[in-house]
């Protein structure tokens, strides 16, 4: 893979200095539509400026004892934990703009008390949402943990929402339609039935070419993100996500035709080299996104 150096990005037409607090910033790696910085979020997003950004994504470090690198400590005391959350979240409701969408990736343990720290700060709940993926083995003395939680807030009255609609649930086998709707199928949208709370067709990650042992930790689904990013923007809005990861957020948003900024400290070397890929722009005649 070709090194950092030679991906800085200086010809891209991307400018994140209209985003800068205090003055410039310096991206390790730049697109048409994006900047990459590598580093601690915190002193990332302290330099951007207020309500900048459209929509906030973040999916955290799950403080349950994986491996991501010698830079990220996923193993803290509860209270260190969520503190360090609440410093990042903080800063996430500074750059986001009025009426721009906030969502939490996170297990429920967490996203209860981070749910009720974000209503405090005066963000305004609109949804809770269930993720259905198993995590693993089952737990001794406990119920089988088969969802993770996604939240959405918005920073008071929400600016975008589109509706999206999901194909009409068929048998695998039979390929007939499993529910009648209470016998008014009918009357409903022929491009389907509205997105639930409930996500049950988010497939993992197991298979994908970017998930090396560069980076231990599961990527998230691009479905996820394209629902995510659709459900809450415009073209040309701006996304962040200040955990990138496997860089999935950034891919879609850079697809999608959306800016975007993100930030890591441990695998910006995978998010450069997947973000180098030539095949990221999106396709109207191939690419199927829900509506």
């Amino acid at each position: 893979m070709p090194t950092k150096k030679l991906f800085q990005g200086h010809d891209a037409s991307f400018d994140v200095q209209p985003f800068s607090r205090n003055g410039p910033l310096k991206p390790l790696f730049c697109t048409d539509h994006g900047a990459l910085f590598e580093g601690d979020c915190v002193k990332i997003l302290g330099k951007l400026a207020d309500e900048c950004v459209d929509t906030v994504f973040a999916d955290p470090p799950f403080n349950i004892g994986k491996e991501y690198g010698t830079k990220v400590n996923d193993n803290r005391e509860s209270t260190e934990y969520l503190e360090w959350c609440h410093s990042w979240i903080l800063e996430c409701i500074r750059i986001l703009k009025p009426g721009g969408s906030f969502f939490l990736y996170n297990i429920p343990k967490w996203n209860i008390q981070l749910g009720n720290f974000m209503m405090e700060q005066g963000l305004h709940f609109r949804d809770w949402i269930t993720v259905d993926i198993k995590f693993g083995l089952p737990l001794a003395g406990r119920l089988y943990p088969s969802h993770y939680s996604l939240l959405y807030y918005s920073k008071g009255r929400h600016k975008t929402f589109h509706n999206i609609r999901t194909p009409i649930q068929t048998c695998r086998h039979c390929k007939g339609e499993v529910k009648d709707y209470g016998g008014h199928r009918d009357k409903m949208n022929p491009k389907g039935v509205n997105l639930t709370d409930v996500w049950t067709d988010i497939p993992p990650v197991r298979h994908w070419k970017f998930k090396t042992t560069k980076r231990k930790a599961n990527a998230l689904s691009t479905k996820l993100l394209q629902r995510v990013i659709h459900m809450s923007t415009d073209a040309g809005d701006l996304v962040l996500d200040p955990f990138g990861g496997s860089g999935t957020t950034y891919a879609v948003a850079e697809r999608m035709g959306r800016r975007w900024i993100g930030m890591d400290m441990e695998s910006t070397d995978v998010i450069i080299e997947r973000m180098s890929d030539d095949d990221l722009h999106y396709h109207p005649t191939t690419d199927v996104l829900e509506v």
